[in-house]
């Protein structure tokens, strides 16, 4: 058991860089510790990249950390010299068929302790030791054991590959970065496992993202099928007493009505569950590849790394939960409208009225929002008028034709102060708040951005620089929202149509000519009621609300 225990504190307070006991120890950002000239002498090579990592966690760091030396670690690591501190035997275990066997054993190997991506050999602690004791060898870079060595060396020049070309994206060594590869851009294997571990953070932290997403939607999926119940129930006890008072003669039309209900909530509480199911199932492939992300970030050998890297990160399509935003629904309310007003239609509803009951069931859709429109028709169903708003308009805008056009003039217009006029841009908001499902169309002279923000959107913001507002650059058909820009795809043109379904969370932007072209199309959650909007940046440029028939 004392063996034991010195075993560990040897490996406690040794350096994974030489593997031998830390001397002069540094400990970085990240909390690992290092000898402070084996740190300087990794991070030395990587001063092309101006990006430094930790060796055993990869973290990186800009700029290239200060180092000071650890005083409490150096005096634990001296005191521990002065008690015989001294490496303990390991087990001599033999190598089985899925262990990494000891390149130098001979006869039956033992099993490797580490390999050696210099050597291109693995060894176990006996024949390892060379390494830790030989100045030479003390320089080679050593990984847990890997039967896979032999693939980084080139099938061209039998050399050890040390480079990646990005131009053809594939390992290679020095002689293929001179001949066959000549004039591509090359760079080492270490600088590049440093530049896509940004990418490596980013497609893990894109993972646990979708995982809680994902999580949210079960619980929100769970929810609802609570609410469909409870309202399905309440709707069935109301009928049950509205029918009561019908007598005998609706007793056949009361059964029709609780089978109707009834299909109707087991198809929804389906529909949620079959989801709530595929969800769950998606939460699972993402943890599972979550962990494969959190083994390949152990990974020591860069090109074990590269190799693995794209087929690990990559992601399947995952399920479009964007219709799963839950709007506020009646569900089968209505069908007890329509029951209440069949007591007092008694004739007309055997007759004529009983479809009443039938639609009003079917209406129930939880998980799906009304389709958008196909044609400019469809979308002026929808149409809305609006205005814009006086106390919004920054001075140098001048509003005309009832307030619907406005324009950017050389001169003061005067306004009063007001706490809702923009100081730092040429912008203006309509007067009109946007809920539920609107449309309406503008037509510009100039470069103008259409855009849509919250109310409370700060007057000296610019529509798009912020997460309270989407803008839409006509001019250089490109979308702005929280200030990083989309490019839109679509003609130029200058008149645009602007869809909103608020409850669906889709704000979608139209070309508008002889036909209706889809320039680009967001979907989220709007929190707020949402204003039209008009940015300038050129004097004399202009916008209208057109009016729609």
């Amino acid at each position: 058991m004392e063996q034991k225990g010195v075993q560990l504190d040897r490996e406690t307070f040794s350096c994974s860089i030489c593997l031998d006991l830390l001397k002069d120890p540094v400990t970085l950002p990240c909390g690992d510790s290092y000898c402070v000239e084996c740190i300087k002498v990794h991070w030395d090579g990587q001063d092309g990249t101006g990006v430094y990592s930790c060796p055993q966690c990869m973290k990186t760091f800009i700029p290239r950390p200060v180092l000071d030396i650890n005083t409490m670690l150096a005096a634990l690591v001296e005191e521990l010299k002065k008690t015989g501190l001294q490496a303990a035997p390991a087990d001599h275990c033999y190598a089985g068929p899925e262990d990494v066997a000891c390149d130098v054993c001979t006869g039956r190997k033992l099993k490797a302790v580490k390999s050696c991506l210099v050597c291109l050999a693995s060894y176990c602690e006996k024949h390892l030791q060379p390494h830790y004791d030989v100045a030479p060898l003390k320089k080679h870079k050593l990984v847990n054991p890997s039967k896979k060595l032999q693939e980084n060396i080139c099938s061209l020049h039998d050399e050890v590959m040390k480079m990646f070309c990005r131009t053809d994206r594939q390992i290679i060594c020095y002689l293929c970065s001179v001949e066959e590869h000549k004039d591509h851009d090359t760079v080492s294997a270490a600088a590049e496992r440093t530049e896509r571990q940004r990418e490596f953070e980013g497609s893990r932290g894109n993972v646990q993202q979708k995982i809680q997403d994902r999580q949210k939607d079960v619980k929100l999926l769970q929810q609802e099928v609570e609410d469909i119940n409870q309202s399905a129930e309440k709707t069935l006890e109301g009928n049950e007493k509205l029918f009561t008072q019908l007598m005998s003669l609706l007793q056949e039309r009361s059964r029709d009505v609780k089978q109707e209900v009834r299909s109707q909530q087991e198809t929804q509480v389906s529909r949620v569950k079959e989801l709530q199911e595929k969800l769950e199932q998606e939460i699972a492939e993402l943890k599972r590849k979550d962990a494969e992300l959190e083994q390949l970030s152990h990974t020591e050998d860069h090109n074990e790394f590269l190799h693995n890297y794209p087929s690990v990160s990559a992601l399947s399509e995952p399920t479009d939960s964007s219709s799963i935003h839950i709007r506020p629904l009646t569900y089968f309310q209505d069908v007890t409208a329509a029951v209440s007003e069949v007591r007092d239609k008694l004739q007309q509803v055997l007759d004529e009225e009983w479809k009443k009951i039938s639609v009003s069931v079917k209406e129930v859709d939880v998980l799906l929002s009304q389709p958008e429109p196909k044609t400019r028709a469809g979308f002026l169903r929808y149409s809305q008028e609006i205005t814009l708003d006086p106390n919004t308009a920054h001075s140098y805008l001048l509003l005309s034709d009832g307030n619907r056009k406005v324009t950017v003039m050389i001169q003061n217009q005067s306004y009063s102060d007001h706490p809702d006029r923009f100081i730092g841009c040429y912008q203006v908001l309509s007067r009109e708040s946007l809920t539920g499902r609107c449309y309406f169309e503008v037509e510009m002279r100039g470069r103008v951005h259409v855009a849509v923000a919250y109310k409370n959107i700060n007057r000296q913001s610019r529509f798009g620089s912020n997460n309270k507002s989407w803008s839409l650059d006509c001019f250089n058909n490109s979308l702005f929202y929280n200030n990083i820009e989309t490019p839109v795809s679509g003609p130029p043109s200058s008149r645009v149509g602007v869809y909103l379904d608020h409850s669906a969370g889709t704000l979608s932007f139209y070309s508008v000519s002889e036909t209706m072209t889809l320039l680009h199309r967001v979907q989220t959650t709007f929190t707020q009621p949402l204003h039209a909007g008009f940015r300038f940046v050129i004097v004399g440029n202009s916008a209208e609300f057109c009016k729609l028939k």
